[in-house]
C-alpha cells in the first residue's frame, strides 16, 4: 500500500526518514497484445499455407493450413469448424483455393467453383480464389498477364524465374517455406506491383461470373489485410 501523505517540513525533506515514506508509484508498462488473428484454411498443403505462415506479423498471428479438400467440400468444413468452435468467430477467417481446371470435368469444376465462392460470402467467410492457379500470385510479383494460362505455363515460367525445376521441387514444405523470402529479396520481384497487377485484372472481370474471370486472383486481398500487421 502506498504511504499517507503528509506535510513534511522544507528541513526534513532531505532526511532518510522521509524518503522512505515519500515512495513514487513505478511507471505503466504497456504490454502487447496479438490484436488481430487470422484462421487461413487452403486447400493446398503446403504452398499456400506456407506461404502465408511466413509473413512475419508483429501485432497479429496466423494460424494456416491445408485440409486437401477442394472448392466446395473445403468451404463446407470451414463452416461446421465455425458453429462448432466459438473462438473462431473472434479470428479473420479465410478460404484459399484455385481452378486448377481438367479440361474433361470442366463444367463440373466450374459449378464447384462458383458454388464455393457464392458459398462462402453467403456465410461471410473471406475467399482468395485464384483462376486457374495460385502460382499466378507469384509470377504476378515479375509481369502482368491478362490472358489465360495453364498450370504447366506457370511452373515453367517459375522454373525460369527460381532457376529450379517448380513442377518437381516447388509443392515440398521446405521449398514452400522459403518462398516468402525468395520473393522479398529478388530484385525482380515487386509485392506492390504484385497487388496492382492483380486489382487491375480483378477489377476489370468483375462483371463475370466467377469461374470465367482469367485469370484472376483475390490473394492480393488476403496479402494487403496482412500487411496490415508486418
Amino acid at each position: 500500500m502506498w504511504a499517507v501523505s503528509r506535510k513534511v517540513k522544507k528541513t526534513d525533506r532531505g532526511k532518510a526518514w522521509n524518503k522512505k515514506l515519500t515512495k513514487t508509484k513505478p511507471p505503466h508498462i504497456e504490454t502487447r497484445s496479438k490484436a488481430k488473428s487470422f484462421y487461413i484454411v487452403c486447400e493446398g498443403m503446403n504452398t499456400e499455407p506456407e506461404y502465408f505462415k511466413s509473413f512475419p506479423l508483429g501485432n497479429a498471428q496466423v494460424e494456416s493450413f491445408g485440409l486437401g479438400q477442394s472448392k466446395t467440400k473445403l468451404v463446407e468444413s470451414v463452416i461446421e469448424l465455425l458453429t462448432s468452435d466459438e473462438s473462431l468467430k473472434e479470428k479473420e477467417v479465410w478460404v484459399v483455393f484455385d481452378m486448377d481446371i481438367n479440361h474433361e470435368h470442366a463444367n463440373q469444376q466450374k459449378e464447384d467453383y462458383n458454388r464455393a465462392i457464392e458459398l462462402a460470402h453467403k456465410n461471410n467467410i473471406n475467399v482468395a480464389y485464384s483462376n486457374d492457379t495460385f502460382e499466378l500470385w507469384f509470377v504476378l510479383h515479375y509481369q502482368y498477364i491478362d490472358t489465360p494460362w495453364n498450370r504447366g505455363q506457370f511452373f515453367e515460367r517459375l522454373s525460369e524465374l527460381w532457376g529450379c525445376n517448380y513442377s518437381k521441387d516447388g509443392k515440398a514444405k521446405a521449398f514452400c517455406e522459403r518462398i516468402y523470402q525468395m520473393l522479398l529479396e529478388d530484385e525482380h520481384a515487386n509485392q506492390e506491383k504484385a497487388i496492382y497487377r492483380a486489382k487491375k485484372i480483378h477489377d476489370e472481370q468483375a462483371h463475370l461470373v466467377f469461374s470465367d474471370r482469367n485469370p484472376c486472383t483475390t490473394v492480393f486481398q488476403l496479402v494487403q489485410e496482412l500487411n496490415q500487421y508486418l
